[in-house]
């Protein structure tokens, strides 16, 4: 029997549970091992090389390649494992959010510091299927 999971209903949003935690394991590991100095060098050394030494789909390490943290998360990564990624290159947590939205880092900033998104516009996607 199948858990029944009304929060995939939410559009934009890729819920972290535990089929996601299964999906990206591996994915969610090399993000994690990215903690380590030596690691870090090795990575952006050769990023192909090192994502090759993980049991990752194609598809995750060419998410991570890409740099696509809206994908690497559909694909099972966990936001502050991935958040590593990014910070391997310098990136801040408000830049690597912001590059998965609309908005540059400063206008994601003052976005959440003036109250966070607008709710206009947000509906379960069962909504806009009746709307249609």
């Amino acid at each position: 029997m199948a858990i029944e999971k009304p929060y995939l209903d939410i559009p934009g949003t890729t819920v972290f549970d535990a089929d996601q935690a299964r999906l990206g394991y591996h994915l969610n590991q090399m993000a994690q091992s990215l903690m380590h100095a030596e690691n870090r060098d090795r990575f952006m050394a050769d990023e192909r090389a090192y994502l090759d030494e993980w049991d990752m789909t194609e598809d995750q390490k060419q998410a991570v390649l890409d740099r696509d943290f809206n994908r690497i998360l559909e694909l099972g990564g966990n936001i502050y494992f991935v958040a590593k990624i990014g910070a391997t290159e310098g990136k801040s947590y408000v830049e690597i959010v912001s590059s998965m939205t609309d908005k540059d880092a400063a206008g994601h900033a003052e976005m959440m510091v003036n109250g966070g998104r607008s709710i206009e516009g947000n509906r379960y996607l069962h909504e806009w299927e009746d709307r249609a």
